[in-house]
C-alpha cells in the first residue's frame, strides 16, 4: 500500500527519530459513526485538529482548507519538519484521517501515511495505548507548504466542469443522501447531487475500519467511474471525500482533487442538482 502503514509497521518505526505521529480524531459523532476510544491515543502523538486549527474557521462552512501561511505555520508549531515522516491516525478506524493526509498531500508533503484501522487497528493487535493527554508544546519545526492548487476544486470550477465534462465527481455521501431520498443532517440544504456526479459511497469501501481487499476496491471503481477521467472527490464536508480519494490513490493512476466546499457549499447555492 503506497498511503497506508499497517499497525505493526508503525511499531516498527516508534523509535525513528524522524516520524511523526498524528492523532486526527474528531469530538462527537459524524456520518452515523462515534468511536468507543475517545479516551486513548497512541503514545506520542500530536493533535492534529481538523476542525477548529487545520481549516479556515472565517470561511462560514465547516473543515474549509486553510492557506498556505496558516497551515504551515501550524505544522511548525507541532514540530513538524520539512523532512519528517508523518502518520497519521483517527480512533473510528478510516475517517477524518485521510482527510489530514490529503492536506499534507495539497501542501507538497509527499511522505504521509495513514495508519490502515486506526487506533481501532491499533488495539486489536495488541500495542499499547496512553490516557488521551496531548502535549501541546514542542520544538518549533521547520516544515515548509508548497501549495498544488490542482489538488482543491471550487464550487465554480465544479459548475464549469457540469458543461464540460473533463472530470468525474465523485460523491462519497450514502445512496439515499444522493438520490436525495433523505433529509439532508445540515439544516436549509437541498436534497440530492451534482448533475453528471457518480455515488461510491465510502462505507462501502471499508471492512471493521480498514480498506476492503483491492480486488474488492477495484471492482467498485470500475463499476462507477470510467477508465482514464480525472477526478473529483466530494461528499458532506469535505472529510468523507478524502476517504475514497485514499482508496483511488492506492489503486487507480489519474489526476485527482477534492471539492472542499462540498455539499456544504452546493447544497445551499443555486447550482443545479439531480434527484434520482
Amino acid at each position: 500500500m503506497k498511503n497506508l502503514i499497517t499497525p505493526q509497521q508503525l511499531s516498527d518505526q516508534l523509535g525513528d527519530k524522524d516520524l511523526v505521529l498524528l492523532d486526527a480524531s474528531q469530538d462527537g459523532k459524524a456520518a452515523g459513526l462515534a468511536t468507543i476510544y475517545p479516551d486513548l491515543m497512541i503514545g506520542g502523538a500530536r493533535f492534529f485538529d481538523i476542525k477548529n486549527t487545520f481549516s479556515d474557521t472565517s470561511s462560514g462552512l465547516p473543515n474549509t482548507f486553510p492557506s498556505a501561511v496558516h497551515f504551515e505555520n501550524e505544522c511548525q508549531k507541532l514540530g513538524i519538519n520539512k523532512d519528517s515522516k508523518i502518520v497519521v491516525y483517527d480512533n473510528i478506524g478510516l475517517f477524518s484521517s485521510p482527510r489530514a493526509w490529503w492536506m499534507f498531500k495539497a501542501m507538497g508533503h509527499e511522505n504521509v501515511k495513514v495508519l490502515n484501522g486506526g487506533l481501532p487497528a491499533w488495539l486489536k493487535d495488541g500495542f499499547e495505548t496512553v490516557p488521551k493527554n496531548h502535549n501541546t508544546t514542542f520544538e518549533k519545526g521547520d516544515f515548509q507548504a508548497h501549495f498544488d492548487p490542482q489538488k482543491i476544486k471550487s464550487m465554480e470550477e465544479v459548475l464549469e466542469n457540469i458543461t464540460s465534462k473533463k472530470e468525474i465527481v465523485v460523491d462519497a455521501r450514502g445512496k439515499q443522501r444522493f438520490d436525495g431520498t433523505v433529509d439532508e443532517p445540515r439544516p436549509g440544504m437541498k436534497s440530492g447531487h451534482i448533475p453528471n456526479a457518480v455515488n461510491i459511497p465510502f462505507k462501502n469501501l471499508l471492512i471493521e475500519g480498514k480498506l476492503k481487499p483491492e480486488g474488492e476496491l477495484i471492482k467498485i471503481f470500475n463499476a462507477a467511474v470510467p477508465q482514464g477521467q480525472n477526478l473529483i472527490f466530494s461528499c458532506g464536508s469535505g472529510i468523507t471525500a478524502c476517504i475514497v480519494h485514499l482508496v483511488a490513490s492506492e489503486i487507480i493512476e489519474v489526476p485527482m482533487s477534492v471539492y472542499d466546499g462540498s455539499w456544504s457549499e452546493w447544497g445551499k447555492s443555486e447550482n443545479p442538482i439531480v434527484k434520482s
